[in-house]
């Protein structure tokens, strides 16, 4: 069952041609990794799963969904699809622990009580049990990162997409971020997709690499495949600069 398809997407901005003809499925539960030279169409890509960037040609299908059906109800959608940035957009005036309660109020109407013991329980999943009565400012890079993670997952959402969540990190931090993603990228009933640089993770942890250029996938392999010997030149090209780097 495909928790995402893209049919024959295109996306612009003006006349620049972002998405080319993007076919892709993601199974329910798969953990997929993009990757790719910067300018390549990933964060676009990923950022059209939720409705952040609307496409201009084709079929996109999220949990069932036609996004490109003027009558799909984004809301339902982003219930169903979280998303962790680059930044980490939390909400500055908020205690950490008011950060991931407050989306499961508003959205879902989740009972207090429960809603706080599931945002504790996600606080210590991600490493942060003492800093729920901390303000985003008292906090790193790193630790920001994993509160918006756990802010994404108080949701229970059936997809997680990251979009380079490490890129804006100090490397001390990225290790720990990293390893929280692994835990999320086992559990088999989330669908993951990820952004990354991060070469090792996406050896770790992915069951697919995408590689795209220009706008286009230009390949979609097992990881063990695509690691082991990429067919597309530029890919090649890629793997020899981020490996030897």
């Amino acid at each position: 069952m495909s928790m995402i398809e893209f049919k024959n997407v295109e996306k612009y901005y003006g006349d620049f041609h972002a998405l080319k003809n993007i076919n892709l499925e993601i199974d329910d539960g798969e953990t997929v990794v993009l990757i790719g030279p910067s300018g390549s169409g990933k964060s676009t890509l990923i950022r059209t799963i939720n409705g952040l960037e609307p496409v201009q040609a084709g079929q996109l299908l999220v949990n069932g969904y036609d996004l490109a059906d003027k009558k799909t109800d984004m809301n339902k959608i982003r219930k169903n699809v979280g998303m962790v940035f680059q930044h980490f957009n939390l909400y500055e005036n908020k205690t950490t622990l008011e950060n991931i309660m407050l989306a499961p109020r508003l959205v879902l109407h989740r009972d207090e009580a429960e809603n706080k013991r599931i945002a504790l329980e996600l606080l210590d999943q991600v490493g942060l049990a003492d800093k729920g009565g901390n303000l985003p400012k008292q906090l790193s890079g790193g630790q920001k990162q994993r509160v918006a993670i756990a802010r994404s997952l108080a949701m229970k959402p059936k997809a997680l997409l990251f979009d380079e969540p490490t890129s804006a990190l100090d490397p001390e931090m990225i290790g720990d971020v990293l390893s929280v993603m692994k835990d999320i990228a086992k559990d088999s009933s989330m669908t993951t997709l990820v952004v990354t640089h991060e070469m090792g993770f996406a050896k770790q942890v992915a069951d697919r690499v995408i590689f795209m250029a220009d706008g286009q996938i230009l390949e979609d392999d097992k990881t063990a495949d695509f690691f082991g010997a990429p067919r597309e030149p530029r890919a090649q090209q890629f793997l020899s600069q981020v490996l030897n780097h």
